[in-house]
């Protein structure tokens, strides 16, 4: 097992799902460690293909593997697209976590999501209430997925030794972000939304839901790095929340986004469209004790994730 810190320099670093919002972060962040980064696209190896994965593993044998890649969602896209959620995220944790144990990896880091936890554990949600009750309904595939990934990274610790940890993001945003108008997270479908009712001039943006859960949200930079943090101090085999401590109600959110976004029409909500959880903040105690803490507000991080949005969006239209 490998021992802290865990010096990132110079070694060979694997990224799994580079493409998107976090390995996107990912790649960004570990620009500056010096380390030789590995990636390759879904289209050369589809991390459910295990034979390929396998494969490339024993080619290229990263020492370090950061597993980024999911299939992910909002609520609606979760909860219709059952089958897939649970099928592609039970795989490909299973067929990376076997190869990076096979192929000698010195250290992988597994990240899972808030939606382990149970629907109504005790906020803020402390890392020891997995699977101490019911999942909420709506993202039970996806959680048991990831519940699923987590287990198999400690028992491969417990088992043979490995330097296998796991790190529970909050909800997160930013560039990279999925913007598609019914499967994509509450943040980018409101910043599509009211960006797309100020350029229409609508006078009332409709929001799903009754506005009243609340919820946190971690700009995905500020996740890269604290990831990388743990990578470098951290080994152990108990979970770590990765989050800002601090939640805002969806009704609150809709008006900062608004406000990023210069919109200034009326804001309704649908009450016909789930809720999910009604609140889900991490307790990010344990985090803090390791060193490190969010650097972004909320409102600098809607900010800057709205430019990447019309930049992405220009590039789409180009």
């Amino acid at each position: 097992m490998a021992s802290t810190p865990f010096d990132l320099k110079g070694k060979r670093v694997y990224v799994a799902g580079h493409r998107g919002m976090v390995g996107s972060a990912l790649v960004r962040r570990l620009a500056s460690e010096g380390v030789e980064l590995l990636t390759v696209p879904r289209a050369e190896m589809d991390l459910r293909n295990q034979a390929a994965v396998f494969d490339w593993f024993a080619k290229n044998r990263p020492q370090a593997v950061f597993f980024a890649a999911a299939k992910v969602g909002g609520i609606v896209a979760n909860n219709t697209l059952r089958a897939e959620f649970i099928y592609d995220n039970l795989v490909q944790a299973t067929t990376v976590i076997h190869a990076a144990h096979m192929s000698g990896a010195e250290k992988l880091m597994f990240l899972g999501s808030s939606c382990i936890y149970p629907k109504l554990a005790p906020q803020p949600l402390r890392e020891d209430s997995m699977l101490t009750g019911p999942l909420e309904i709506t993202n039970e595939p996806y959680a048991i997925a990831k519940i699923a990934g987590i287990k198999m990274a400690e028992a491969y610790r417990s088992q043979y030794g490995s330097d296998f940890i796991s790190v529970m993001p909050t909800n997160l945003y930013g560039p990279g972000d999925n913007y598609h108008p019914e499967y994509s997270h509450v943040v980018a479908a409101l910043i599509r939304r009211f960006h797309e009712a100020k350029v229409t001039g609508a006078a009332n943006v409709v929001v799903w839901g009754t506005g009243t859960p609340r919820r946190e949200f971690l700009y995905v930079d500020d996740l890269a790095d604290a990831c990388v943090h743990l990578m470098k101090t951290y080994s152990s085999d108990e979970l770590v929340n990765i989050g800002t401590g601090e939640d805002i109600s969806i009704a609150e959110f809709a008006r900062v986004v608004a406000d990023a976004v210069g919109y200034t029409g009326t804001i309704s909500y649908d009450h016909s469209k789930p809720d999910g959880t009604p609140r889900k903040l991490l307790d990010v105690s344990r985090l803090a004790q390791l060193g490190w803490r969010a650097s972004t507000s909320l409102k600098d991080g809607i900010r800057r994730a709205y430019q990447a949005y019309l930049r992405e969006h220009m590039q789409a239209a180009e």
